[in-house]
């Protein structure tokens, strides 16, 4: 059964996200997500951290969503057999 993560990307850096940095970011998220769970991304971040995030996620996330105020849930990838 999977668990549904919510990261908020904002909270993975002090006031500006560095690319120099990129490499702690993605652990961090990769430690809040877990393994085989739902994953939210959402906060206010560069788009480059979303998409970074997104990708090192892919093939350990069962399901990534991508929240917004704008868009609301829409679905990255979804790897759940339902």
């Amino acid at each position: 059964m999977s668990t549904r993560i919510v990261i908020e990307l904002n909270i993975l850096y002090a006031e500006t996200a560095k690319l120099i940095e990129l490499d702690s970011y993605l652990q961090k998220a990769k430690e809040l997500a877990g393994e085989g769970n739902e994953v939210v991304l959402t906060g206010a971040a560069p788009i480059w951290l979303y998409l970074k995030i997104a990708h090192a996620l892919h093939g350990k996330a069962k399901k990534l969503i991508y929240r917004s105020p704008v868009t609301g849930d829409i679905v990255i990838f979804d790897h759940s057999p339902d």
